[in-house]
């Protein structure tokens, strides 16, 4: 029967590395989590790390080492994200699935090998492999054929012996190694990283990292009873979805957002090198030499060569350098993986608040487990909470307001953002989002429609107001003001007395007229109003909106002008400069109606000129008409002596307007008020 070497797999002896487990979890709000792993190490073992191909980034960025008995670090090794195929291309043999053990060692030809038959070791050079076929007197064979140290060449039989080594103790690793890839490409998702330690005694791990884990979310329960504050409970939601258990660990999540990224650790990066050869590879051309240049100029080029500054601090950090073993990574980081799992929780059902600064961490007292692929719900707060109810309202609601409370953070700790269901009195009351809480923050909620509460809205007035009239260089800027006034009109169904919560929006541009408010968001005005019994409430909310119109004098008309001069805003000064204008500017006007007249005077008697000239020629062709072309001449001289007349006035309309223009333009330049 055909021996494949498959059965070779089980006569290879490999060492077994040892997996240290989870003894400590901290997820945060950022897509990771913190993970410390600790454990005992036998001598000469080494440990093993399994991750997920995704989590390789995150874990080679941030995993820390630490030995408790002070023994260096060697190394660490991790399993590399190139294919099996090119993996296994890089050994000087192949083992396909169903290889015989003949046609493996056919492909290693030249090594030595040493064979067992019984209490007899037979060592010597492989020559080849081979098959013998099976026949009617014998079964299938492989067998070997061996250059023995006296130089003769043997057949041995394969199946007689009862195991098979290679001299060589590179190849038994290589062979070794092949395996091993070969056993951890059956989990593709699957990626390991081995510690190494060049001590052979007994060794304390501990391992910390951050790895990608889902976010954990968290749920309340604000609970009103029939008088005092309200209780808040608070459950943290996890998710363990890493593939391996968690039992009794210490737990702890963390309230914040820290900065995290991803950065392409795992995969293996090349550059693009330029192909440079030496000089004397190339075959020598022609040199172009250039003129001289005066030596001093080279000798500043010198001296600014010699003055380069020194390499930045940062790359001579990049600079390879001794020392850097595990010790370092382990007397720095490995501290604070110890400190964490020294955390312990002074409270019994409650988690344990601890401010990180810009984040808030509660830890679970007991050890806890989550299986894998499993999640948990754990209580991590319950306490009294500052809180009112009232209703709240904005135009976007409709006509009735929202049942809400207003929650003031008396916990002195952070409360995460998350849902929250609220009972009154033992009855469920509503729902709401609450957004994360630091400690004495005031945050509304609405959680319900109060259908006991109307209100209605309506402008009640809308007008434009002057405010102030400037002028300056013969511009004038009117400042003019919008006024608002919207008015709210509550009525309270209910025979009970309530607050409520106006939530006016801000426009731009717009400024408050009315009470101030009691709060004010990034959006809007909070006004508060006390509600009576089956009442009826006002209230009103006016706004200003101040606006700038420019106008420039010069193209203004007198009538534009005197309704300026009317403003009351305008001081005397400047209703005396406006009205020099406004007269002035009659006059141009008037003189503009005047000069209009003279010449289109100057054109009909233009036109009427032209009208005797032609009847004159036509007469003068006809005998007889001497007395008519005589008294059309005398009207033609008259006309002429008109229209002269007609032209000296249009001069002098022409003079007083570029004088009265010139003053009018001297005038407003100097408007100023």
């Amino acid at each position: 029967m055909q021996r494949y070497f498959t059965s070779l797999a089980a006569i290879m002896a490999t060492a077994m590395a040892a997996e240290i487990p989870i003894r400590q979890v901290v997820l945060y709000k950022s897509g990771v989590g913190y993970f410390a792993r600790a454990g005992e190490l036998k001598p000469g073992e080494s440990a093993r790390l399994d991750f997920k191909a995704s989590e390789m980034d995150d874990v080679l960025k941030s995993l820390t080492i630490e030995d408790k008995s002070g023994t260096k670090i060697s190394g660490l090794r991790y399993d590399s994200s190139e294919p099996l195929a090119g993996k296994l291309a890089e050994f000087p043999f192949q083992v396909a699935g169903h290889q015989s053990l003949s046609a493996f060692l056919d492909q290693v030809k030249g090594t030595r090998v040493e064979l067992k038959y019984g209490a007899e070791t037979v060592s010597g050079t492989v020559v080849s492999g081979r098959m013998l076929a099976a026949s009617d007197k014998a079964p299938e064979r492989e067998q070997v054929v061996l250059l023995m140290d006296t130089g003769e060449l043997r057949t041995f039989d394969l199946a007689a012996a009862s195991s098979i080594r290679f001299s060589d103790p590179k190849l038994q690793l290589q062979l070794r190694d092949y395996l091993g890839a070969v056993n951890q490409s059956r989990s593709k998702d699957k990626r390991s990283v081995y510690i190494d330690s060049s001590d052979v005694k007994g060794r304390q791990i501990v391992a910390s990292y951050m790895s990608p884990t889902p976010v954990w979310k968290s749920s309340y329960r604000l609970i009103f009873g029939h008088q005092g504050e309200p209780t808040l409970e608070g459950w943290a939601i996890v998710d363990n979805l890493t593939g391996e258990d968690w039992t009794n660990i210490k737990l702890s999540v963390v309230s914040g957002r820290p900065v995290s990224f991803i950065s392409r650790l795992y995969e293996p990066k090349f550059l693009q090198r330029p192909t440079v050869d030496l000089p004397e590879d190339r075959a020598q051309g022609p040199v172009l030499h250039e003129g001289g240049v005066d030596q001093s100029e080279r000798l500043q080029q010198f001296a600014r060569m010699q003055k380069a500054p020194a390499p930045p601090l940062a790359m001579r950090s990049m600079m390879p350098s001794a020392g850097l073993g595990g010790g370092v990574i382990g007397g720095v980081l490995g501290d604070a993986a110890e400190t964490r799992l020294e955390i312990q929780s002074s409270l019994g059902a409650t988690a344990e608040g601890r401010d990180l600064g810009d984040l808030f961490e509660y830890s679970f007292a007991p050890p806890i487990t989550v299986k894998k692929n499993e999640s948990a719900m754990l209580p991590f707060v319950q306490q009294k909470l500052g809180a009112r109810k009232l209703l709240i309202y904005s135009e976007s609601y409709g006509q009735n307001p929202m049942s809400a409370a207003e929650l003031t953070n008396s916990t002195g700790k952070t409360l995460d953002g998350g849902p929250l269901t609220v009972f009154d009195s033992g009855n469920y009351s509503g729902e709401a989002l609450m957004e994360t809480l630091r400690p004495s923050d005031k945050r509304l909620i609405s959680y319900a429609v109060d259908l006991g509460t109307r209100i209605t809205t309506k402008f009640d007035s809308t007008r434009d107001l002057v405010r102030e009239i400037h002028a300056n260089r013969g511009i004038v800027t009117t400042r003019i003001a919008m006024q608002e006034t919207r008015t709210y009109t509550v009525r309270n169904v209910d025979a009970k007395p309530k607050t409520l919560i106006i939530e006016h929006a801000q426009r731009p541009g717009y400024t408050l007229l009315s009470a101030k408010p009691a709060e004010t968001t990034a959006s809007a005005y909070r006004f508060e109003v006390k509600l009576q019994p089956s009442a009826v409430e006002k209230f009103p909310v006016s706004e200003e909106r101040i606006y700038d119109n420019t106008t420039a004098v010069l193209g203004m008309t007198p009538d534009a002008l005197a309704a300026f001069i009317q403003n009351k805003a305008l001081p005397q000064s400047a209703q005396r400069q406006l009205q020099e204008i406004a007269d002035l500017k009659r006059q141009i006007a008037d003189n503009d109606q005047r000069l209009h007249q003279t010449e289109a005077d100057m054109n009909d008697v233009i036109r009427d000129q032209d009208r005797i000239r032609q009847n004159i020629g036509s007469l003068n062709n006809v005998s007889g008409q001497q007395d008519q072309v005589q008294k059309y001449s005398r009207q033609l001289a008259d006309q002429e002596t008109k229209l002269a007349s007609l032209r000296d006035a249009a001069s002098e309309f022409r003079k007083k307007k570029t004088a009265l223009e010139s003053s009018l333009n001297g005038m407003i330049e100097k408007l100023a008020f």
